[in-house]
């Protein structure tokens, strides 16, 4: 007898929940995931889909290492790079940056914006350490409106948290003009093609 109500009681507040859900998610799927990457060789899923080419570039704002909130519509009518991946502290991130930081010195009115979740003041050292200066790091940790627009924070996996690894860019008009999303995260972005895009 203890057990049935106990049921009912479940059953009561079940449907609860699912009357104070907003309309249409409680039919949402619970597998619809963004984008598919693989992480450390498990299939891990992005937030939402990536932006297309074509499409105005959502703004956002990232923090630097004076830790100002930097938009990317400050840099209208120039073309940006945003070079986006999991953390510095990981090789394939330090090349990416260090490959953008060679390629951006002859690049005229051309930005490269390094996005990641690491905080500030790790990317200042590492910057700061290695010398770069044609590359400029800005802070995901506390953008909600990155993570919301570009769809790129990964929802699962052993980085859950962090950012896909990533290149888009945009162009004078703030549209989008290039993308990729690296299907495994340990290998580096096509350099290559992104700078052919700022042409």
């Amino acid at each position: 007898m203890c057990m049935n109500a106990v049921r009912l009681i479940l059953c009561a507040v079940s449907v609860l929940a699912l009357e104070t859900l907003p309309a249409g998610a409680a039919t949402a799927m619970p597998d619809e995931k963004g984008e598919k990457v693989i992480c450390r060789g498990y299939e891990a899923h992005t937030s939402g889909r990536m932006v297309q080419v074509g499409q105005k570039a959502p703004d956002f704002q990232a923090t630097n290492a004076d830790l100002k909130e930097v938009s990317l519509s400050s840099f209208k009518g120039k073309k940006v790079i945003l070079n986006i991946f999991p953390s510095l502290d990981t090789p394939t991130c330090a090349m990416s940056v260090r490959q953008f930081n060679a390629k951006a010195s002859g690049m005229d009115n051309t930005v490269v914006l390094c996005l990641s979740m690491d905080l500030p003041f790790a990317q200042k050292r590492f910057c700061t350490t290695e010398g770069l200066d044609n590359v400029l790091p800005l802070s995901l940790f506390r953008s909600q409106d990155f993570v919301k627009g570009y769809g790129l924070c990964l929802e699962d996996g052993p980085l859950k948290g962090l950012a896909a690894r990533a290149v888009i860019v945009v162009d004078e008009a703030g549209k989008v003009s290039y993308t990729q999303l690296v299907s495994e995260i340990s290998s580096e972005p096509d350099y290559d093609a992104a700078l052919k895009a700022v042409e």
